[in-house]
């Protein structure tokens, strides 16, 4: 069949709708769920020779990705949420076994870059367009049935998932006066005033003369008073610390339902979102072990509390799943096709989805962009760096792509 031309577009909407009402259903379309009135489309001729001419044109193909995603996630969205969850959540941990305690939180930055191509390549392929239109199937064409309300509603969400993150990160800036968290893991050390060597102050002491003494004397009161000041400053930095653990478990949470939402959406949106966490931790996770070295953990209590933390992305992956099989979801209810939020189709299962976009959007722009922008003062060096930068946030959006 040949493609139709675009001035064909509200025939075809007529006849659709004709097909639609020339079955003779029970029901009204008004009372009739989204994934109904689409089975019904499905029944018209037009829309069956519509699906031949796809089959046609569109074979099916097997990629290599496609066959590796339905290895790692051979189940049901509940079960591929979960195992998504140990994917991103246990080799990031291990890998911390393999980093030196005085490892440099700005060396990443490259990292990192890459982490920011793959979230917002995620965020903008696949989850907006997701969000609002829905995916393709290979089977058969789909329709889209704008609602009043709907795509209001979904934009609030991404809105709330955006604020939540600054409300998070603003909040814990405040806690720790100024020592912000978010993901800006090079500017978290904080130098501490170590104290005035002992050696000189031994000297000292072997003069027999009155001024020798006074002198001895001023080195040791002066080793006392920066000793004080380095155990306020530890306490601070170790405050600091158990916060960025605070709320690097509330981040995870936010992973975890990104999980479950993004599969429940499809596998394909759950699989690409899998990979775009998945290299997003592993900078995030290298950053905080750093972080905590410097806050004065040993090498094993900090591993031990990221794994700690790392439980909450499960949390979250457990809530999502509740959420999404007792909250409803768009076009599954029993009720009719506007019984959902604000009269339209959708349920408070289907606000996780565009809350996770929102919350991916903050942490790809706000919280990291600033910390690629801090540059030093050797241009050659820092545009080379830049040069590496932006051909690791290329890759991380060509992999998305």
């Amino acid at each position: 069949m040949p493609l139709l031309r675009p001035r064909n577009a509200l025939l075809l909407f007529c006849v659709t709708i004709a097909c639609v009402y020339a079955e003779k259903v029970s029901s009204s379309v008004a009372s009739m769920s989204m994934p109904e009135i689409e089975e019904k489309l499905q029944e018209c001729p037009l829309v069956q020779d519509l699906n031949i001419h796809k089959l046609a044109t569109s074979p099916k193909t097997s990629t290599l990705t496609s066959r590796i995603f339905a290895i790692l996630f051979p189940g049901s969205p509940a079960v591929n949420a979960l195992l998504a969850t140990l994917y991103i959540s246990g080799p990031p941990n291990f890998l911390l076994a393999l980093c030196p305690p005085n490892i440099d939180p700005s060396s990443l930055s490259v990292m990192v870059a890459f982490a920011v191509g793959g979230l917002l390549g995620d965020t903008l392929f696949h989850l907006l367009p997701e969000i609002f239109l829905g995916e393709d199937s290979p089977q058969h064409v789909r329709f889209v049935m704008v609602e009043p309300n709907r795509n209001l509603l979904l934009g609030v969400a991404i809105m709330v998932g955006f604020v939540t993150f600054v409300a998070m990160d603003k909040g814990l800036r405040i806690a720790t006066g100024g020592e912000g968290h978010g993901h800006d893991h090079g500017n978290g050390s904080v130098e501490v005033v170590k104290p005035v060597g002992r050696s000189s102050a031994v000297e000292g002491s072997s003069g027999k003369s009155a001024k020798s003494r006074k002198r001895v004397a001023a080195n040791e009161q002066t080793d006392l008073v920066a000793v004080k000041e380095e155990k306020e400053i530890n306490a601070s930095v170790k405050l600091a610390g158990y916060l960025n653990l605070i709320a690097d478990f509330t981040h995870n949470i936010t992973d975890g339902l990104a999980m479950s939402s993004s599969f429940y959406a499809s596998p394909t949106i759950g699989a690409t979102t899998t990979v775009a966490v998945f290299f997003h931790e592993i900078p995030h996770e290298v950053g905080d072990f750093a972080l905590l070295i410097q806050s004065g953990f040993s090498k094993r209590a900090a591993m031990g509390a990221q794994f700690v933390t790392a439980l909450g992305a499960l949390l979250g992956t457990v809530i999502g799943i509740v959420v999404q099989e007792y909250g409803g979801s768009g076009g599954n209810g029993e009720g009719g096709r506007f019984d959902g939020l604000m009269g339209t189709s959708l349920s408070w299962g289907d606000m996780l989805l565009p809350f996770t976009a929102g919350t991916f959007l903050y942490v790809g722009t706000v919280a990291v962009i600033p910390e690629l922008l801090e540059t030093g003062k050797d241009r050659s060096l820092e545009l080379r760096k830049t040069a590496q930068q932006f051909i690791a946030m290329a890759a991380g959006a060509g992999i998305m792509l």
